[in-house]
């Protein structure tokens, strides 16, 4: 509570009043945010996802080669956590396309100047955005209430025989993280 508020609460709402702070977000070294443009028309909407050239990706903040791009649908409420890439370099880029995604980001990396950073997205069809994930640094999502749709570059290609696709439990990070946010 401010030390004198202009309005006086009574005892109870006052003992129980809390603040909102607004810091700002961890950063997560190599990881970037980029937001895309969604041209909408009474046609409908046009957006361009990614623009490739002969060094792979351009007019982003960082490079990224292609050399796969993956498309995943995740049932509403799923939660598919947390993945991380260890046994080669896999570098991604995600973005949602429709429905809801809160994603979370950690970074694992030794020797990294953010280890141990965590970092939540709430990602959207609605206002789509694109977010580089770093190899080592582990990441995983949950769908809203309406499920969603991923699409996903990598400069590595998923191998069946010997998968790059390292797992922590969903909740490694804690519980809390995926708790609904009850304001």
């Amino acid at each position: 509570m401010t030390p004198d508020p202009a309005i006086q609460l009574g005892a109870p709402y006052a003992a129980a009043l809390k603040f909102e702070t607004y810091p700002a977000a961890p950063q997560i070294e190599g990881m970037w945010v980029q937001a895309l443009r969604k041209n909408r028309s009474e046609n409908g909407a046009f957006m361009e996802y990614l623009r490739l050239g002969e060094e792979g990706v351009q007019n982003l903040p960082g490079v990224l080669v292609p050399r796969q791009i993956s498309v995943s649908w995740a049932a509403p409420g799923r939660i598919n956590a947390f993945h991380i890439h260890v046994k080669q370099e896999q570098n991604e880029i995600w973005c949602v396309l429709s429905g809801q995604l809160v994603i979370w980001l950690v970074d694992c990396r030794e020797g990294s100047a953010t280890l141990g950073v965590k970092r939540k997205l709430v990602f959207s069809g609605e206002q789509p955005m694109l977010v580089h994930i770093p190899s080592g640094v582990a990441h995983g999502y949950q769908a809203g209430d309406q499920g969603a749709t991923l699409i996903y570059t990598m400069d590595a290609q998923f191998d069946l025989a010997d998968p790059n696709e390292g797992r922590l439990p969903w909740n490694f990070f804690g519980d809390e993280l995926w708790a609904e946010d009850r304001g």
